[in-house]
């Protein structure tokens, strides 16, 4: 496909040749030589600020509260903060002594981005420019890595947002699915002058998540490709070398973990950016996103030049921002990198920028009067602060309103008479539906991911096994001991939406067990489970993609799937029905155990 050469490559100054007379001596040029080893080589300094995992938050404003961004660190969001940020980093730098760089996952998130991929897309006819463009191309990004969940709402939003930058978005191992040519560019190239030698080039080489082939199966199948992250990283940086790149800079969508939460459904690591920086030769530092952590410094040391490269990750929704500090030696008539060093900056010291926020303020003022719209009414106020150690109302809405709509989806077919379960996690703990009026933002709060809906078939063993390895998730705990419930959840750092309650069943979990033996008493209306009865499992695409990790979902038959977002489910749910009461479909089939005692 054809690239827009201004989202592919810098072009490469015009270079000048001087010929020498034979015979001729140029003394001023000696004696500048002489003077350059009297004083050393001469240095250069630059600083290279990334983000990562923005998640469609501009402002300091969490859309489903209503109210100004605040969690238990205190921590703030948004890009008004970061452009605050970059412009003290560039009045202390010097503009043209840095460069701003971001690691992906920009377009989803928040209601902000929802809206406009939605509800007044960019795609439509005269349509908008999406909040986080404006955004990007007033702050003055230089480049950005595309993320997985770029691809949440389809290849033409993408694309659209694309076009709308100022800056490419890369993606070295996002291929064409038939050419296996790049689909978007795989690298920028950037020219930094310095007061000595020649300019400095720095190269920076984006890689996406190879997991979205997986998570946006329906959107990307039979039309892009995503390879392993250190392949596409051994065939660039060499090239990117040999066309002259002083310094190569990775913008990696992929954790440094090494690890994978999908097993054998991905084919490649899913966190791979240590791997990349140990395998690959030629990195300087490596930009980090997709695990939302914050990593100001890591080092890692290459096995086949001993050298360290160093990584950072900025934490999510603009929370921090990185600085790479480089420090450079001309000699021998070129630019080597003597130091690297990497730290984080935190959003929470500084004020929005003005200028950020004015800029958006109608597009903010649009969102909060969509999300503030009344859409029914409930009879009883709900909470999901519990939802981790008890079956609560709140989510068995979630779970109800799935199971209500495969039935309707499998009415007529063959599997008509077949029972539908639901899955569904405990996504936020602040979700929160009030006794009265319900609004947009209520209902979304309750899924705050763009997941979709399957309906997949199932055993009565198979279920049993599900449920096993989703109880891994509470620490064994031993009949007698004190129960502490902030203490008795997320084992093994699993997060909370990777425990799933499954709506329909009853059984008790027994945390005084192991894991794997921890599930009694299943049941379906009243009845054992037959190991070999068939059921159908409402499940979220994540889940059935392999998200978590989950036994038999991904491989099982898929009988019916939807490309509406479960939360817009929720939300027509409640337009339709007008009210919601729990004595309609809330009960208590889940408990936790220990020696056949309730725990609470």
């Amino acid at each position: 496909m054809a690239f827009d050469r201004r989202t592919f490559i810098g072009t490469t100054a015009a270079t000048g040749a001087a010929v020498a007379l034979a015979g001729a001596t140029s003394t001023p040029a000696a004696a500048a030589q002489q003077d350059a080893k009297k004083q050393g080589p001469r240095t250069y300094a630059f600083t290279v600020m990334g983000t990562t995992d923005l998640h469609g938050n501009v402002f300091n404003w969490d859309y489903f509260t209503d109210k100004e961004f605040d969690d238990k660190a205190h921590n703030d969001v948004g890009l008004a903060k970061i452009s605050t940020l970059v412009d003290q980093v560039r009045a202390e730098k010097g503009r043209r002594n840095t460069l701003l760089i971001d690691a992906g996952d920009t377009i989803q998130g928040t209601q902000l981005s929802y809206y406009y991929a939605k509800v007044d897309p960019i795609t439509a006819r005269r349509g908008p420019v999406h909040p986080m463009a404006q955004a990007m191309n007033a702050i003055g990004y230089d480049a950005a890595a595309l993320g997985n969940h770029e691809f949440n709402y389809g290849i033409p939003v993408l694309r659209k947002f694309e076009e709308q930058c100022d800056f490419p978005l890369l993606g070295a191992n996002a291929l064409d699915a038939k050419t296996l040519k790049p689909a978007f560019a795989p690298y920028s190239m950037h020219r930094l002058r310095t007061p000595c030698g020649r300019d400095v080039k720095v190269a920076v080489l984006g890689l996406t998540n190879p997991g979205i082939a997986l998570w946006d199966k329906a959107n990307v199948q039979g039309r892009m490709t995503f390879p392993g992250l250190e392949e596409q990283a051994a065939k660039y940086v060499p090239k990117l070398r040999s066309m002259g790149a002083d310094v190569v800079i990775v913008s990696a969508h992929s954790g440094s973990s090494g690890t994978s939460s999908y097993g054998d459904q991905l084919p490649y690591i899913e966190n791979a950016a240590a791997l990349v920086a140990e395998q690959v030769p030629g990195i300087d530092a490596i930009l980090v996103g997709h695990a939302h952590t914050e990593i100001p410094e890591y080092r890692v040391k290459n096995k086949a030049t001993g050298k360290e490269v160093v990584l950072s990750e900025p934490l999510k929704w603009g929370q921090r921002l990185t600085l790479f500090d480089f420090e450079l030696t001309w000699e021998k008539g070129r630019w080597s990198v003597a130091k690297v060093a990497a730290k984080v900056l935190n959003s929470n010291t500084v004020a929005e920028d003005a200028k950020i926020t004015r800029l958006l303020s109608d597009e903010h003022r649009k969102v909060v009067a969509y999300v503030n719209q009344v859409i029914g009414t409930s009879t009883q106020a709900m909470s999901s602060a519990e939802g981790p150690v008890k079956d609560v109302a709140i989510i068995d809405l979630i779970n109800h309103v799935q199971a209500e709509t495969v039935k309707t989806a499998l009415a007529g077919t063959e599997w008509a008479a077949l029972p539908v379960l639901s899955q569904a996690s405990c996504f936020s703990r602040t979700a929160a539906i009030p006794a009265g009026q319900v609004t947009i933002r209520d209902a979304a709060g309750l899924y705050p991911f763009e997941n979709t809906m399957e309906a997949r078939l199932l055993t009565g063993a198979q279920l049993k096994d599900y449920l096993e390895y989703s109880a891994r998730y509470f620490v064994r705990t031993a009949p007698g001991d004190a129960v502490d419930p902030a203490k008795l959840t997320n084992a093994e750092a699993i997060p909370d939406y990777n425990y799933d309650a499954v709506y329909g069943l009853a059984y008790d979990i027994d945390i005084a067990q192991p894991a794997g033996s921890r599930i009694s008493g299943l049941s379906f209306q009243g009845k054992a489970v037959d190991p070999a009865a068939q059921f159908v499992l409402a499940v979220n695409n994540y889940r059935a993609s392999g998200g978590g990790n989950f036994p038999h979902v991904p491989q099982a038959k898929q009988l019916w799937s939807n490309s509406d977002e479960i939360r817009n489910t929720i939300i027509q749910w409640v337009k339709a029905k007008g009210t919601i009461d729990p004595a309609q479909f809330a009960s208590v089939d889940w408990r936790l155990t220990r020696a056949g005692v309730p725990v609470f």
